[in-house]
């Protein structure tokens, strides 16, 4: 198990130096460009290299933005949607593969932490859905960490399809709306009031999803509490 700790933490900081030292800029719009000259296979090596970008932490948002302007409205939101979907799936699966079970092992004798790790996997839908409406927690790691809880994969799946919809519409939206390539891998989408409602709402759901945690966490102490003075 240590092994598999080691390697899985290797590999996700050498992806974090490699986003930080390789030309990623330039490939990304060699890549677009070669989308906008092969449009017949081009969404099926847009949405492997969308996944690709997921697994690997690469920040999603520009690759989202450029789907607008490349593809279609309705096929880069499906196209999207759909390749965020399954690269989210895939980190999940393997965060929870390579470190969940060592986890476990160090806290199989703290019954508390136990406890509020039962009680978060019976309301996992619902966590992952607000914190996927929350712009606090960042894309790419969010999907490794929630590998770590209990969270059935099932529900992790179906709420983070739903909870990554509007996001993912949005910014699909502004780069449709992209008057330039450049511009947009510049980060310049404008300035859009469908962004801002989109922040405040996602600032509510923070706030709804701590409550959710504290109020979890407190009631599954109390029921342990409760049993150890039985």
């Amino acid at each position: 198990m240590k092994t598999r700790l080691v390697i899985f933490v290797t590999v996700l900081a050498g992806l974090g130096l490699a986003a930080l030292l390789l030309p990623i800029g330039q490939w990304l719009t060699a890549l677009l460009d070669w989308v906008s000259a092969n449009p017949g296979i081009s969404w099926l090596v847009f949405g492997l290299v969308y996944i690709a970008a997921v697994v690997a932490l690469a920040p999603g948002s520009i690759l989202t933005l450029a789907a607008g302007f490349v593809f279609d409205l309705p096929i880069a939101i499906v196209l999207v949607w759909v390749s965020a979907s399954i690269g989210a799936t895939i980190s999940f699966v393997l965060g929870r593969y390579f470190v969940r079970s060592w986890i476990d092992e160090r806290v199989a004798g703290n019954a508390r932490f136990r406890a509020i790790d039962s009680a978060v996997a019976e309301k996992g839908a619902l966590i992952v859905l607000l914190t996927r409406l929350s712009p606090v927690f960042p894309f790419s790691l969010l999907n490794y960490g929630l590998g770590l809880t209990r969270v059935p994969l099932p529900h992790y799946v179906g709420a983070s399809m739903i909870g990554m919809l509007p996001g993912t519409a949005l910014y699909v939206y502004l780069g449709s709306a992209g008057q330039s390539l450049t511009a947009l891998l510049s980060g310049d989408v404008g300035e859009s009031n469908l962004t801002g409602y989109l922040f405040v709402g996602g600032l509510i759901a923070t706030a709804i999803l701590t409550v959710v945690i504290t109020r979890i966490a407190t009631k599954a102490l109390n029921k342990q509490l409760d049993s150890e003075a039985v």
